[in-house]
């Protein structure tokens, strides 16, 4: 990966997408559409400033050997909206007495040990990237980021959203957009962006198996479980099992992600639905998973990342070309006619693009 090729799209990437919270925006509830508009209003901010600045990638001295540990800087950013923030903990510090600090530090490492035991790949640029990460980011901000350099976290409005460090498939989700980022650079927009998000979903959802230990059968597939309020109708942002049936609320609205081309939704909102369509390839993974069985980031896992890392997949690459890219991953890895060929196949096939 060359240093132009990574600052060719630079894009902000939220966990929660736009078109949920311009839905409670439009709350009757004064203090929920509130909170809503201002955490648009900040992510548009945001996205506007990314737009004309660019990612300056990181690389080690030549002959410099990178460190199998993690680097990791927490901050509170103290409820403002300047980063980073205050310096909370950093790597090998003791526990915070906040646990939003020690949880997104937890996170931090999770995701960095899948990606260093699963597939050999040292951080976000596999050149031993710091990892750093804000808390308490603004006022009710009901929304986590990659910034292209950190992640952000905002502490929820307590209401529809708890704590966006409770979960740590979505720290996952999160850092794994700087994966995408240093390596296939897909295009946030249409079907690039979809994949896009997808990978982040893909690989966050194992980077939570992966912390507890789980197979594909014990998973449950749901990314954000846990981060919806009480009093929600719902259990999650988005399923990878069922795409379409993460939550149906009243304020939030009901999920609208296809799980088949079928269902496909065409539309100029959400970057051409980047987070809607994303449910397609994100069920695809999951039949590929379940039907492979055991831990999912040893194989079908390890068939997504050569995928995206392996040099072939375009930055503006569809679902048809990742799905034939990703089938060729598979022969070259375990050979024509195994059993990982066949449930890709089969995958690709049931989600309508065989």
């Amino acid at each position: 990966m060359d240093a132009s090729h990574a600052h060719r799209h630079p894009v902000f990437c939220t966990v929660v997408p736009p078109h949920l919270l311009d839905k409670i925006a439009q709350s009757e509830d004064t203090r929920r559409a509130d909170a809503a508009q201002r955490t648009l209003e900040q992510d548009s901010l945001l996205r506007t400033r990314r737009r004309v600045t660019t990612v300056r990638g990181i690389a080690p001295a030549l002959g410099t050997p990178v460190s199998d540990e993690p680097r990791r800087t927490i901050y509170d950013a103290q409820h403002r909206t300047r980063l980073p923030g205050k310096k909370v903990r950093g790597e090998g510090d003791a526990a915070s007495k906040d646990a939003t600090v020690n949880r997104a530090y937890a996170g931090l490492g999770a995701t960095y040990e899948l990606f260093l035991k699963g597939f050999g790949r040292h951080s976000i640029d596999d050149s031993g990237l710091a990892l750093d990460a804000s808390v308490h980011y603004g006022v009710d901000y009901n929304n986590a980021f990659w910034d292209g350099q950190q992640m952000v976290f905002g502490d929820g409005d307590g209401d529809l959203f708890l704590d966006f460090t409770v979960s740590v498939d979505v720290i996952g989700h999160e850092l794994t957009h700087g994966v995408t980022q240093y390596t296939a650079n897909l295009e946030y927009h249409g079907q690039s962006g979809a994949l896009n998000e997808s990978m982040s979903d893909v690989f966050g959802s194992l980077i939570k198996q992966y912390s507890l230990d789980q197979t594909a059968e014990d998973a449950d597939w749901l990314i954000g479980a846990g981060l919806l309020g009480p009093n929600v109708g719902g259990v999650a942002l988005r399923s990878m099992k069922a795409p379409g049936t993460a939550y149906d609320d009243d304020e939030l609205g009901k999920d609208p992600q296809p799980a088949t081309m079928d269902d496909y939704v065409d539309t100029a909102r959400d970057n051409g639905g980047v987070h809607i369509n994303s449910g397609i390839p994100n069920h695809a993974f999951y039949l590929v998973a379940t039907e492979l069985g055991g831990k999912a980031w040893e194989r079908a896992g390890r068939i997504w990342y050569d995928t995206l890392t392996g040099g072939e997949l375009a930055s503006d690459a569809d679902f048809k070309d990742f799905a034939r890219l990703s089938v060729a991953a598979a022969v070259a890895r375990y050979g024509d006619g195994g059993a990982e060929h066949q449930a890709l196949q089969k995958a690709w096939s049931t989600v309508g693009l065989g």
